[in-house]
């Protein structure tokens, strides 16, 4: 007997979470859908674009071409970059190479 009452406790509170986590999530939609609204309704009255578009715009302007999926072009094996080859000195110069350089 117990466990039927436990089961259909268990059962009532998925139901309940799972309906106010559509309700949530309902309200977050519509709240964004009414931001975007408000802001179209603006543009359409001040003449000038929406500022979500006017950033996401910049971002895609000035950000490297990477960033976008299907924009990086495809490496080819036979691609070679040269490179200039230069030797890298100690970290700590000997004390003939200062006398040398302050001459």
């Amino acid at each position: 007997m117990q466990n039927i009452i436990q089961r259909l406790i268990s059962g009532v509170f998925k139901v309940l979470l799972v309906a106010f986590g559509m309700v949530f999530a309902i309200s977050l939609l519509l709240a964004a859908l009414i931001v975007i609204v408000f802001s179209l309704l603006k543009s359409l009255v001040t003449g000038k674009k929406p500022a979500p578009l006017v950033v996401l715009r910049r971002f895609q302007q000035f950000a490297p071409s990477d960033v976008w999926p299907g924009t990086r072009r495809a490496q080819d094996a036979n691609d070679v970059v040269d490179v200039d080859v230069r030797e890298l000195r100690d970290a700590q110069p000997d004390q003939q190479q200062l006398k040398s350089e302050k001459l």
